[in-house]
């Protein structure tokens, strides 16, 4: 019984190891992903306390620290190697040196404290330089580059926002916009709020909208003709927006909403902050247009 248990494999993270494979799972391992070794035995009640919440803490790390379970009973020279005094005893390993560790059963929260410093050792894997890759591509225009830079990333990381929001804005880029809606649908509930993926979810609104935009100077002529005619003055703002010129679509929303804040529901206040919402916060049209609006609302 006791050996058919020793060899159970606990997922993809968490299995057991003894003396013949110890170096290679541990050791070698560590070199790329920090390992946690549980020092356990069957007849050790705090070991089954502690061992389903440490499996559940580094399974929630999603791959960025592996676990192994060393049966004490079986592998006694590791435990003497180790000078494993008394069990449960947890060892972390990184780059082939032990780093960290403790005795005991302990609280969730202190486990995943645990876990989290661990994963903060190998960094992200590289996934932020993949972002900041994908994204400089995204500016260069090779949105294909950077939609397949995006994807890779989310396979590595389904709940990455940043690499979510890019998705979304490659394919604006491609003109899929339909595609880019799919996405934005399926975003995780985790990350669904996140500024990257808000900022994508206004860029689609306003994406949409350019594509029903009217012809720029028949629009703004209408403006001229009678200043007053604030469906045409709104018309314009997205007009102006879709063919790139976002500062003059922001001062045209500015103007409406000097005239009338309160026409069609605060039209020109949600637009302005769909504006907002789909550039970075520091770019400069938006940090002037949520000032000078902010001044507009409380004067």
């Amino acid at each position: 019984m006791i050996g058919t248990e020793a060899k159970t494999t606990h997922s993809e993270f968490v299995k057991d190891v003894d003396e013949t494979t110890f170096m290679a799972e541990v050791v070698d391992k560590s070199m790329t992903v920090p390992v946690i070794v549980d020092f356990w035995a069957p007849w050790c009640g705090p070991c089954r306390q502690l061992g389903p919440a440490l499996e559940a803490a580094v399974e929630a790390a999603k791959g960025k620290v592996v676990m192994v379970k060393v049966n004490v009973d079986e592998n006694q020279m590791i435990a003497g190697q180790m000078r494993v005094q008394s069990i449960p005893t947890v060892y972390a390993f990184w780059q082939g040196q032990p780093v960290d560790g403790f005795q005991g059963a302990l609280p969730a929260s202190q486990l995943k404290t645990f876990v989290d410093k661990l994963a903060a050792l190998a960094g992200d894997g590289g996934l932020a330089d993949a972002v900041a890759a994908a994204e400089e591509m995204l500016t260069e225009g090779a949105a294909v580059d950077a939609a397949e830079t995006f994807a890779a990333i989310l396979g590595e990381d389904a709940e990455n926002a940043e690499a979510y929001g890019g998705l979304v804005r490659a394919h604006l880029a491609l003109g899929n916009l339909e595609q880019a809606e799919q996405f934005l649908a399926a975003v995780p509930a985790k990350i669904a709020t996140a500024a990257p993926v808000e900022a994508a979810r206004a860029q689609l609104a306003l994406a949409k909208q350019a594509a029903k935009a009217g012809p720029l100077d028949a629009l703004k002529a209408k403006v001229e003709a009678d200043p007053a005619d604030h469906q045409a003055r709104f018309d314009y703002a997205t007009a102006l927006h879709a063919a790139g010129e976002v500062e003059a679509a922001v001062e045209q929303l500015l103007e409406l909403f000097r005239r009338d804040r309160e026409w069609n529901e605060g039209a020109a206040k949600t637009q302005l902050f769909t504006i907002f919402d789909a550039l970075k916060p520091t770019d400069p049209i938006a940090v002037k247009g949520r000032r000078r609006l902010s001044s507009m609302i409380f004067a």
